[in-house]
C-alpha cells in the first residue's frame, strides 16, 4: 500500500523578494496551504563519507553542512548505486540499475545523451506533478545525438528532453574538454565565428597541450590529462574554438551557485524541483581566492570548504524567501573519495591526518565500501525529526520514494529498480531497504544484506592502473560482515559458503529480472 503523502498539512510557507539594494526578504502573498513541498537535489563530486565534520571529520570545518545535519536526517549507512560518477548519476534520474544498459560508464565530453528520451525520468515525475524543475551544474550524462556532440548550433536532445525545464550545466567533467556550459541546449557565450571541435581520439587545431608544452602547465599531470590546455590546466580530450564561452576554473562555483540561487527565487510561488550537480571537489581542484589556503589541507581541504559555502548559499536562499520548512533539501555525493586523480596538487601530501575514507577500505573506482558508502543527508523541517538514521538505504530508491511522497503511481516499466523507501527517507522506519547493490568501476556487482556484504567473483584487474586503488575484483568470491568488520580486512566466504550461496542467488535474480 502507498504511503498518505505527508505534505497534506497547512505549511505557513511565506515568499520573498529581494530588494535591489540590501537583498532584504519581504513577506509577500499569505501562506498556502497544501502546498506540495519543493526539493533540492545536491549532489557533490567525489566526496568521502569523512570529508565533514558532521561525520567525524576533525581536520576540516564543514558548518553549513553540519547545520544541515543538524537540523535533518543524517544517514550513516547511504550508498550510491556505482562507484563512479556517469552510472550513479544515470541510476538516480532513471530509476534503473545503470548496468542494465550499455554505455552507461564514465562518459567522455562529447558523449551522446545516455539517458534515452523515451525514459520517464525522476524530473519528468516532477513535471507530471506541475513542478518546475532545472539541471544545473555538472551533468556527465551526455549531449545531443549518438555519433558525438556538435556544440555549435543547438544540441539536440538535451535535459530537456527528459524532464528539465531549465538547464545550465557542465557537460561532463570539469577535467574534460569542452570547458564551457550549456544553456538550455546551446553553449553560453559562443562566439558563432568561433565554433567549437572536440575530439577523444585525436588533436584538433593548434591549441597547446599539456604533452608538447609542459611549459605552460600551471598544474601538472600526475597521470593522464596532458591533453588541450584550458587555463593553464591540461585536461582529457582535446578542443579548440570557443574563446569567449571559456569558463574560468575558480569562478565555476559563483556561476553554478548563483544561476541555482537564481532558479529559486524564480520558481518560489510554485513548487520546484531543483537537481543541482557541484563541479567539488573532483579534480582539477581550482578554488577561489576565497577559499584558497584556507584549510589548511591544500587544495583539496579549500574545495571541500568552497562546497561547503555552496551549500550555505542556497540554504540562505530558502531561508530568505521563507520556503526552507517546506523544502526537502538532499545532499550527497555520487560515490567515494579519491585523494591523487590525475593531477600534482598534493591531495596525498597534505591530508595531516584527515581522513577522506573514514575507516573503509577502497574508495572511488571499487567495489570496497568506501567507493560506494557516502554522506546522504535529508531536511525537511516540515515533516522530518532530525537525527541520525542508521537504516539501510541506496540512492536508486529516491526515484520511486519521492513518487511514493506525491501519490504519483509510476507506471509499469518507470524506475524498474527503484523502491518506494519513503519511510526509511523520512527517518520513520530504521530498518531500511532489504538490500543494497552495487557497482564498481569494472562492473563488478556487490550486494548487502543485514549484517552481509558479498562481492561476485571477477576476472578484471585488482588496482586501477592511474590511481592506484583497489577496485575490489577478485577471482574468487569475497564475503564480509560489515557490522563487526566494516573495515572489509577478512574474507570469510569460506567460513560461511550457505551466507555466500543466499547472497549470490540474489543477486543473480536481481541481475535477471526484467
Amino acid at each position: 500500500m502507498r504511503n498518505p503523502s505527508p505534505f497534506l498539512i497547512v505549511f505557513p510557507v511565506g515568499a520573498a523578494l529581494f530588494s535591489a539594494c540590501n537583498s532584504t526578504a519581504k513577506s509577500s502573498k499569505e501562506a498556502q496551504t497544501n502546498q506540495k513541498p519543493n526539493v533540492v537535489y545536491l549532489i557533490s563530486d567525489d566526496l568521502g563519507i569523512g570529508d565533514l565534520s558532521c561525520y567525524g571529520a576533525t581536520k576540516i570545518s564543514t558548518p553549513n553542512l553540519d547545520r544541515l545535519a543538524g537540523q535533518g536526517l543524517q544517514f550513516t549507512n547511504a550508498y550510491a548505486t556505482s562507484s563512479t560518477s556517469t552510472p550513479s548519476r544515470f541510476g538516480l534520474l532513471t530509476g534503473m540499475y545503470p548496468w542494465r544498459q550499455e554505455n552507461t560508464g564514465i562518459a567522455p565530453g562529447n558523449s551522446e545523451l545516455i539517458i534515452d528520451t523515451a525514459c520517464v525520468t525522476m524530473a519528468d515525475m516532477f513535471q507530471a506533478e506541475g513542478y518546475a524543475t532545472a539541471a544545473i551544474g555538472k551533468w556527465h550524462l551526455g549531449l545531443g545525438p549518438k555519433g558525438g556532440t556538435n556544440f555549435n548550433g543547438l544540441i539536440k536532445p538535451n535535459t530537456q528532453d527528459i524532464g528539465f525545464g531549465y538547464e545550465y550545466i557542465i557537460p561532463a567533467t570539469v577535467d574534460r574538454v569542452p570547458c564551457v556550459f550549456v544553456e538550455n541546449g546551446r553553449v553560453d557565450g559562443l562566439d558563432p565565428n568561433d565554433p567549437i571541435t572536440v575530439s577523444y581520439e585525436h588533436k584538433v587545431g593548434d591549441w597547446p597541450t599539456g604533452e608538447e608544452n609542459p611549459e605552460l602547465v600551471k598544474l601538472k599531470p600526475s597521470q593522464g590529462h596532458n591533453n588541450t590546455i584550458i587555463n593553464g590546466i591540461p585536461r582529457i580530450g582535446w578542443m579548440t574554438g570557443g574563446k569567449s564561452a571559456l569558463w574560468v576554473d575558480e569562478d565555476i562555483a559563483d556561476v553554478i551557485t548563483n544561476k541555482a540561487k537564481d532558479f529559486i527565487i524564480d520558481h518560489k510561488d510554485q513548487p520546484f524541483f531543483l537537481y543541482m550537480g557541484t563541479q567539488d571537489i573532483h579534480v582539477p581542484r581550482i578554488p577561489h581566492p576565497r577559499f584558497a589556503g584556507k584549510s589548511g589541507l591544500g587544495t583539496r581541504g579549500d574545495v571541500i570548504l568552497q562546497l561547503d559555502w555552496t551549500v550555505g548559499e542556497i540554504m540562505h536562499t530558502l531561508d530568505s524567501l521563507g520556503i526552507a520548512d517546506n523544502t526537502i533539501f538532499v545532499f550527497c555525493s555520487d560515490n567515494g573519495p579519491v585523494i591523487d586523480d590525475g593531477y600534482q596538487d598534493q591531495a596525498r601530501e597534505l591530508l595531516n591526518g584527515h581522513t577522506p575514507m573514514k575507516h573503509y577500505r577502497g574508495g572511488k573506482y571499487s567495489a570496497y565500501e568506501a567507493g560506494t558508502r557516502i554522506p546522504f543527508i535529508v531536511r525537511w523541517p516540515a515533516a522530518i525529526q532530525p537525527g541520525k538514521q542508521q537504516a539501510l538505504f541506496s540512492m536508486i530508491d529516491v526515484y520511486a520514494s519521492l513518487a511514493g511522497l506525491l501519490g504519483h503511481k509510476l507506471p509499469e516499466g518507470v524506475a524498474p529498480d527503484s523502491r518506494d523507501c519513503l519511510e526509511t527517507f523520512l527517518g520513520k522506519d530504521t530498518i531500511g531497504c532489504g538490500y543494497v547493490v552495487q557497482q564498481n568501476l569494472n562492473n563488478t556487482l556487490s550486494i548487502i544484506q543485514g549484517d552481509w556484504k558479498y562481492i561476485e567473483p571477477s576476472d578484471k584487474p585488482a588496482i586501477e592502473f592511474w590511481t592506484k586503488m583497489e577496485l575490489g575484483n577478485d577471482p574468487e568470491a569475497q564475503l564480509y560482515n560489515i557490522a563487526q568488520d566494516p573495515s572489509e580486512k577478512t574474507n570469510v566466504a569460506e567460513e560461511h559458503q550457505d551466507i555466500v550461496k543466499k547472497l549470490s542467488s540474489l543477486l543473480t535474480e536481481i541481475k535477471e529480472r526484467q
